[in-house]
C-alpha cells in the first residue's frame, strides 16, 4: 500500500492580478483598417476598444506581468507559490512552456509549471487543476494566469472576426483553505462537444490564424450554457439566488447579456469588460474580474459564478468567492 499524501479541505482565493498592453485600438481606428463602422461593431458585439500588445511584447511577458501583481495582491512573495498554471491558445513556442518562462522571469526556485490549451475556457480549467492539486494535498499555493496575445492570430482582413480579438492576461493566487467554512473554489462542472471541435480553429490550413463559427457558437451558447452554469451553482452547494457577480468569457456582449437574463442574474453584477478589452479568450474573465474587483466593483467573500467557453469544443463552469477586501 503506498502513502497517500495529506488532503485538504480546499482552496480559496486570495490575490488577483491583470495586465493590458498600453496601445488601446478603437472602432473608429479599426475602420481604417477593414470594411467596418463603430456601429457596426457595437451593433453586433458591444465592443467600443480593445487593447493590442507590441510587437516585442509575449503571451509570457504579460502572463508575468499579471502573476506578479496577483502574487503582491496576496502579500506573497513569488516563492510562496508552489504551481504554476497557464492557459493560452495564442502561444507560439513550444517550449520552455510560458509556465516556465513566467518561473524564470519571477526568479522562482522549484515551481510546478503547466500549460493548458482549452482556448476560452482554459482560465477555469486552470482552477479546477491547481483546486485539486491543493486539495490533494500536493502545493499549499498556486497561480492559476490565462494570458493571449489574440492580435498575433488575427486575420485582419475578417471582419467578422478581427473585430472582436484583443490582447491581455488575468491571473489568480490560491492557497489551501484552514477548514471547511473557509472554502472558496467550488466543484468544476467541465466538458466539451466534440461535434463542435471545429467551431474555433487556429490552425494549417488557415493559416495559424483564428477562425469561428460565430451563430453555431451563440445558438450552443443560448442552448447549453444556462444548464451547465446552474449545475455549477448546484455543485456548490448554492441557489442561483445566492450569486453576487457573474463572470463569463467576455466573447461578445450579445451572448453575455441574453445568458445573464437566462439565469436571472441581470439584477446582479455581471462584468462586461468586453466592451473596453474585447475578447481575450483565456484571459478574459480573471483580467476582468481582477479589473473591476481593483476599481472597487465587487464585493469582498462574494459568490462569483464563472463559465468559459470555446475552441475545442471545450466549456467549465464554477464557483468561487472573491478574497477579503482589505478595511
Amino acid at each position: 500500500m503506498l502513502k497517500a499524501q495529506r488532503a485538504v479541505a480546499g482552496s480559496r482565493i486570495i490575490g488577483l492580478g491583470h495586465y493590458q498592453p498600453e496601445r488601446v485600438l478603437t472602432n473608429a481606428e479599426l475602420a481604417t483598417m477593414v470594411d467596418t463602422s463603430d456601429e457596426w461593431i457595437r451593433t453586433r458585439t458591444g465592443i467600443v476598444e480593445r487593447h493590442i500588445a507590441r510587437d516585442d511584447e509575449t503571451v509570457a511577458d504579460m502572463a508575468t506581468a499579471a502573476a506578479r501583481a496577483a502574487i503582491a495582491d496576496a502579500g506573497l512573495e513569488p516563492d510562496g507559490v508552489q504551481l504554476i498554471v497557464v492557459a493560452s491558445t495564442s502561444v507560439m513556442d513550444h517550449s520552455p512552456n510560458v509556465a516556465g518562462r513566467v518561473a524564470a522571469a519571477l526568479e522562482m526556485t522549484s515551481p510546478i509549471i503547466i500549460d493548458i490549451n482549452t482556448a476560452c475556457s482554459g482560465f477555469e480549467h486552470g482552477i479546477a487543476v491547481a483546486d485539486a492539486a491543493i486539495r490533494a494535498g500536493q502545493v499549499e499555493r498556486a497561480v492559476v494566469i490565462g494570458s493571449e496575445k489574440l492580435s498575433a492570430i488575427t486575420d485582419w482582413t475578417d471582419r467578422t472576426t478581427c473585430v472582436l480579438t484583443a490582447d491581455g492576461a488575468g491571473a489568480f493566487v490560491l492557497e489551501a483553505a484552514a477548514t471547511e467554512g473557509e472554502i472558496g473554489v467550488g466543484p468544476t462542472v467541465w466538458g466539451s462537444e466534440p461535434t463542435m471541435s471545429r467551431a474555433v480553429i487556429v490552425e494549417d490550413e488557415t493559416g495559424n490564424k483564428f477562425t469561428q463559427d460565430g451563430r453555431m457558437i451563440l445558438r450552443w451558447a443560448m442552448s447549453k450554457a444556462s444548464g451547465i452554469t446552474r449545475d455549477a451553482v448546484e455543485a456548490a452547494g448554492l441557489a442561483m439566488d445566492d450569486i453576487q457577480v457573474f463572470v463569463p468569457h467576455q466573447a461578445n456582449l450579445r451572448i453575455i447579456e441574453p445568458l445573464a437574463e437566462q439565469l436571472g442574474l441581470t439584477d446582479r453584477i455581471v462584468v462586461t469588460d468586453v466592451q473596453v478589452s474585447g475578447n481575450t479568450s483565456a484571459a478574459s474573465i480573471p483580467l476582468g474580474l481582477s479589473k473591476w474587483w481593483h476599481e472597487g466593483r465587487i464585493p469582498s467573500n462574494a459568490p462569483t459564478l464563472l463559465f468559459g467557453f470555446g475552441g475545442g469544443f471545450a466549456y467549465a463552469s464554477q464557483v468561487v468567492l472573491t478574497p477579503n477586501r482589505e478595511p
